[in-house]
């Protein structure tokens, strides 16, 4: 049996206000709440995407970066990061270092589901390759980040909302950081 998971409610200005039941808070009017956004690199410098299960209540299908989620009340932004790495992509993790620490979107899915986050946005080590959960992720590659960066800007509809903002907001330095190598 599943465990319910909370997410952090927050006010226009990013102050927390509350909880809510993650299952209950994505709807057609989504508050704002607090998340984090991953991007996982492996020795070699590839970067990790992944695509959205296809079961999945927003984007299903999807393309996105390697990782995303909320960290619980009381968890550091590290500890939901791992958490959700070893959950969903069954993946141990190096360093993490935060790259975008403003991300904020909001995004419709083509069901009407809204996302509407302030979300952080990461860089970390993976130790090892992902055996990602089939709830999760239906599939998952290993690719250059300037081939990403590219993939990105020529067909943003295959990729999630907040990949090609992130991506926008990045920058030309895209997977460049070398604190996570």
């Amino acid at each position: 049996m599943k465990t319910s998971e909370l997410v952090i409610l927050l006010d226009e200005k990013g102050s927390p206000v509350g909880t809510a039941e993650k299952s209950e808070v994505h709807t057609t009017d989504t508050p704002l709440h607090l998340a984090f956004s991953c991007h996982i690199f492996n020795a070699a410098g590839d970067v990790l995407i992944t695509r959205r299960a296809l079961e999945k209540k927003t984007w299903p299908g999807v393309w996105t970066n390697s990782a995303c989620g909320h960290p619980g009340p009381g968890e550091s932004m590290e500890d939901a990061i791992r958490r959700r790495a070893k959950d969903e992509l069954g993946l141990e993790l190096g360093a993490i270092t935060e790259v975008l620490p403003d991300f904020r979107y909001r995004a419709v899915d083509a069901s009407g589901i809204v996302e509407n986050e302030i979300c952080p946005v990461f860089v970390a080590k993976a130790l090892d390759d992902p055996n990602p959960a089939a709830a999760e992720v239906c599939e998952w590659q290993w690719v250059r980040p300037a081939s990403l960066a590219s993939a990105v800007a020529e067909t943003p509809f295959v990729f999630s909302p907040w990949l090609v903002d992130q991506m926008d907001q990045w920058g030309p330095n895209y997977g460049f950081d070398t604190s996570v190598r």
